[in-house]
C-alpha cells in the first residue's frame, strides 16, 4: 500500500515538474517572439516605404517589391530598387508600362540592382502590361478571383516565390490569406527554437502582428546574426 502511495506522489510530481518544464519553454518562445518583433519587425514594405493598404497603388508597389526580393540578390539592395523605382514615378501599372526599357534599367540601377536589371527591366514592363489588360491594373480584383497564387504566378518575373513573398506580406491587409508563414519563415522560427507550424506560430500572436512576424523570421533565417541578437536580447 505504502508502495502504491508513494508511486503516486511520484508521478504527481512528474506531471507537475513536466507542466513547469512546458510553462517555462512558452514563457522563453514568447519572449523571444516579443524580442523579434521589437527588433526585427518591421514588414519589408515598411522597409521599402510602402504604407500597405487594400487599394490599387501600394499593391502594385507591393508586388514589384516581390518581384525584386525573389532574384538571388540581397533583401537590402531590393528594397532600394524598389524605393528608386517609385523616386522615379513608376508606382502603378500603367505609369510601369509607360516608362521606357532604359528608365527602368536606369532606376533600378540606381538602387543597386545591377546584376539582373535589364532582364527585370523587361519582366517589370511586361508584367504592367499584363496586369492593365487581365485585371484593369488592379491586384484587388485578382484577389476576388480566387486562385490569388495561382494568378500571381502568371505575372512575369513573379513564379511561386515572388507569390509567396507578396502573400506573406499582404496578410496585413487580406487577412484571409492568415497565417502564411512560408518555408523560409518557418527556416527561421527552427533557428530561434520557435514551434514549426504557421498554426503554432500564428496562436503567439494577434492577428495583426502575423506579417511583422513573418518578416522578422525570414531576416532570422537569412542571418545568424539576427537570430543571436535576438537569442540575446530575449535572454536579458
Amino acid at each position: 500500500m505504502a508502495n502504491t502511495r508513494t508511486k503516486s506522489r511520484t508521478a504527481a510530481t512528474d506531471r507537475r515538474t513536466e507542466r513547469d518544464r512546458r510553462r517555462t519553454e512558452r514563457d522563453q518562445q514568447q519572449a523571444v517572439v516579443r524580442e523579434l518583433l521589437r527588433r526585427h519587425g518591421n514588414t519589408y514594405a515598411e522597409d521599402a516605404g510602402i504604407t500597405l493598404r487594400d487599394t490599387p497603388q501600394p499593391l502594385y508597389r507591393l508586388l514589384v517589391l516581390s518581384l525584386l526580393l525573389s532574384a538571388r540578390i540581397r533583401a537590402d539592395i531590393a528594397v532600394a530598387a524598389a524605393r528608386a523605382l517609385s523616386r522615379a514615378g513608376m508606382r502603378d501599372p500603367r505609369r510601369m508600362a509607360e516608362a521606357t526599357w532604359q528608365q527602368r534599367v536606369d532606376a533600378l540601377g540606381e538602387g543597386g540592382y545591377r546584376r539582373y536589371d535589364e532582364r527585370t527591366a523587361t519582366q517589370l514592363g511586361r508584367g504592367a502590361e499584363l496586369l492593365l489588360d487581365r485585371w484593369g491594373g488592379d491586384l484587388r480584383r485578382m484577389r476576388r478571383s480566387g486562385d490569388v497564387a495561382a494568378a500571381l504566378r502568371e505575372i512575369p518575373g513573379i513564379g511561386p516565390l515572388g507569390a509567396s513573398i507578396f502573400l506573406r506580406e499582404a496578410q496585413a491587409v487580406w487577412p484571409e490569406y492568415r497565417p502564411w508563414l512560408d518555408p523560409k519563415a518557418l527556416q527561421g522560427a527552427e533557428r530561434l527554437g520557435l514551434p514549426g507550424s504557421a498554426e503554432a506560430l500564428a496562436d503567439m500572436v494577434p492577428e495583426d502582428e502575423l506579417a511583422p512576424l513573418a518578416a522578422g523570421l525570414v531576416r532570422v533565417a537569412l542571418s545568424k546574426d539576427v537570430a543571436e541578437d535576438v537569442w540575446d536580447a530575449a535572454r536579458g
